[in-house]
């Protein structure tokens, strides 16, 4: 059995756009590899020149099939483009079922398109772990633009607002997607409206619900931005040329608004506050069998709270607690 390459060895190699490298690097990401953290530090400063665009909307509504046709059209202008499909947690391996790679076949031959399906394995928020660290790599690979498709949007599942520069809200006519995107809270987080499977009879219905809602919504939020909706079909790659455009002329705006460097800094944070809680989350695994386990017993017999619980637990491993 061959020696694994140590992941510091494959910086250069990853940064230089090696498809071998680059995967490998994700697979290290995905798994939250700690001998990869180094190299994935060093990634991170590399990275920071791609357009991250976030694809979200309710189950069914076509997003992986609108995201290979995008990505045919991203191709025509000479550019570079990531897909990070988050794909749900296969219930007996824990990874992903890989139904968006299979959608996606006619594009992943294609040198200048990267594709990578990430399992949830329970992760909440529509992403899952290693998205970010995964749209780095590709960054630093020199994909001009990252796509992130999340598994679908609930009432809770919106974190790819916090992840992307540009967010596309994927609908599709008789889902009844605008009761959907007032309980999802979808209207807000949409910097882009694409509706889907546009040769339906009812395809026009929707977009002028959600165009409706939209000019409600403007002058309440007091937004300078014009949220465009785009009719689309992606089968027959009708629409997506302006799907692209809008996703473009959003990014201009940013740009010239100095709106990108707030989005930038906003992600950061996000970011920087999702790495806590997944060292914190790591750092109960580590204890479960030991320190967790004489509060288990006092849990049990009722003898202290969840919450209080918890907070010893946290003094346990040497985290001070504000009263």
């Amino acid at each position: 059995m061959s020696t694994p390459v140590p992941s510091l060895d494959l910086v250069d190699a990853v940064c230089a756009g090696d498809r071998r490298a680059i995967a490998r690097m994700l697979s290290r990401a995905e798994a939250g590899s700690a001998e990869a953290r180094d190299a994935l530090e060093i990634i991170y400063r590399r990275a920071g020149r791609a357009h991250i665009v976030g694809i979200t909307g309710v189950p069914g509504s076509g997003k992986s099939t609108l995201v290979a046709s995008l990505a045919a059209e991203v191709l025509k202008s000479g550019r570079k483009i990531g897909i990070v499909a988050i794909d749900p947690s296969s219930p007996f391996s824990g990874g992903a079922i890989l139904g968006d790679r299979i959608r996606m076949g006619a594009i992943t031959g294609d040198s200048s398109v990267f594709v990578r399906s990430m399992a949830t394995r329970g992760a909440l928020g529509g992403l899952a772990r290693g998205t970010l660290e995964a749209v780095d790599i590709l960054d630093a690979a020199g994909y001009e633009l990252i796509v992130i498709e999340t598994v679908g949007v609930g009432q809770d599942e919106v974190d790819v607002v916090r992840a992307a520069h540009t967010t596309v809200v994927v609908s599709a006519p008789g889902l009844g997607d605008d009761i959907q995107a007032i309980k999802a809270g979808i209207l807000e987080i949409a910097d882009v409206h694409a509706v889907s499977k546009g040769d339906r009879a009812d395809a026009d219905k929707t977009v002028s619900e959600l165009k409706s809602m939209l000019g409600l919504a403007l002058p309440a939020a007091g937004l300078r931005y014009a949220v465009p909706v785009v009719k689309t079909c992606a089968p027959k790659h009708e629409g997506v040329a302006d799907l692209v455009a809008a996703i473009d002329s959003h990014r201009a705006f940013l740009v010239a608004s100095g709106e990108y460097e707030r989005r930038r800094s906003a992600i950061r944070e996000c970011r920087m506050l999702k790495s806590a809680e997944q060292v914190l989350y790591d750092e109960f695994e580590r204890h479960r069998l030991g320190r967790m386990a004489d509060l288990l017993v006092e849990l049990a017999s009722a003898r202290i709270s969840p919450h209080a619980a918890a907070r010893k637990l946290l003094a346990q491993i040497g985290m001070e607690i504000v009263p």
